[in-house]
């Protein structure tokens, strides 16, 4: 019996339920592809080697300047150039021993990276194209036209830029307010907040407002993820700046925000405030914002909807791929080691590993990973085996791993999925059933 995981996928997947992945020719971006899905069995093996995201610094496009940051404040708060191409063979490789099979959900995006829900009891996917598109998706149809269009404002130009995240107000079926993380034109980092229009399948373009800007030095490891956690507050990734290794030594200074996630409150007419109880708020040697630091570039992060646990994957240097854990009631300020460390081993030389959290789970690049894609924890209904696990994979193999806690601090890692697939991203649906993109 196999069981169905579900997932949106693209590029000409085509299947139907119950029933192996059909592989097509297709063509598909260098870097933050997209397909997703639901579970599979399939795997496949590509001609194209795979990339390193470690990408060179080069002369930004001219555009507009960046908006000025905001001023923060502490306020108090209940507790609630286009990508490159190429060419993709796959063969059908089916395992005879997986339990899980992939499943189409949707197909036919340009470089889809992210896939989300509005909470709002409407059932509809939010599919976000990294040219800048947001789609909605709804009984696997794609709505015409689009949810919002951002591209006539987001940076296109290097593959790791590009509109790479959106999260919707926990109170959006009250606010209709949604909030985006794109670079812009000029390769810096903008977080805007808009708000529905009266058609529901439309957002209102006139409504932008800017919630914070950050400069970025190179034009890879922009992070990209942003999510409401359970106490209501935003969180944003952002990786180390870019070019390789940290030159900056930003995954190591609480002066910047590049390296660390923030967490910020957003339920202010404008710009956002600091939450009193931010981890850094009594260090003048540290930015406010941040609630952990030491991360080489978080791509994708999430809270178990249940515990409230976060789950951030760190993408590795040339090694060691990551992902770090936070418990519910923690109180922040956690160091995750880069660049000092690359997963649990040293980076630089003469380092002392006790000083930093160690990952919950590490792969070798040996394996055939490069560059870790972060999930979730499963909390739906329809795969009850999977109820509680950790679901994340890699975005050069294909391959998906669940991830189990068996004692407290004890973590173990096995092979779910070998999919062949470029994996940009999964997904959650107002059910918590789990997507693939």
């Amino acid at each position: 019996m196999k069981h169905l995981l579900c997932a949106v996928c693209v590029g000409g997947l085509y299947l139907g339920a119950c029933r192996p992945l059909q592989y097509t020719k297709t063509v598909l971006p260098t870097r933050a592809v997209a397909s997703t899905t639901r579970t599979f069995d399939s795997g496949v093996t590509l001609r194209t080697p795979a990339h390193r995201e470690d990408w060179p610094a080069t002369e930004a496009p001219a555009v507009t300047a960046v908006p000025t940051l905001p001023a923060s404040i502490t306020t108090d708060k209940p507790a609630i150039d286009k990508p490159e191409t190429f060419s993709m063979t796959v063969t059908p490789l089916i395992s005879r021993s997986a339990n899980y099979e992939l499943e189409l959900t949707a197909d036919k995006f340009l470089q889809p990276l992210y896939l989300t829900h509005a909470a709002d009891g409407s059932e509809r996917l939010f599919v976000v194209e990294q040219g800048g598109v947001i789609w909605i998706v709804h009984d696997g149809k794609k709505h015409t036209p689009p949810f919002i269009d951002l591209s006539g404002q987001v940076g296109c130009c290097a593959p790791e830029q590009g509109l790479l995240g959106l999260a919707f107000h926990p109170n959006y079926s009250r606010n209709g307010y949604f909030f985006v993380h794109y670079s812009n034109r000029n390769g810096d980092t903008i977080v805007q907040r808009f708000v529905v229009s009266d058609d529901p399948n439309r957002a209102e373009p006139s409504s932008a407002s800017i919630v914070l800007t950050h400069s970025q030095p190179y034009r890879n490891h922009n992070g990209g993820q942003i999510s409401f956690g359970p106490d209501g507050y935003l969180y944003v990734g952002l990786g180390d700046g870019g070019l390789a290794g940290d030159p900056r030594d930003n995954g190591q200074n609480l002066l910047t925000w590049l390296g660390a996630i923030l967490r910020v409150d957003v339920d202010n007419r404008q710009g956002y405030a600091v939450p009193p109880d931010n981890p850094f708020l009594s260090n003048d040697a540290a930015a406010t914002e941040i609630w952990i630091y030491g991360l080489r570039n978080p791509w994708r992060f999430s809270f178990d909807r249940l515990t409230g646990d976060l789950y951030i994957g760190d993408v590795g240097q040339n090694d060691w791929e990551e992902i770090d854990f936070q418990a519910a009631d923690s109180s922040g300020g956690e160091n995750y080691g880069w660049s000092v460390m690359e997963g649990d081993h040293c980076y630089q030389m003469g380092c002392d590993s006790e000083a930093y959290e160690a990952p919950i789970t590490e792969y070798h690049h040996s394996d055939g990973g490069c560059s870790v894609t972060g999930g979730y924890v499963y909390r739906g209904e329809n795969l009850k085996g999977l109820q509680g696990v950790y679901v994340y994979g890699d975005y050069c193999s294909g391959l998906i791993w669940k991830l189990v806690q068996t004692a407290p601090g004890e973590w173990t890692s096995s092979l779910l999925i070998e999919s062949g697939l470029r994996i940009s991203s999964f997904g959650e649906d107002e059910s918590g059933e789990v997507y693939v993109v």
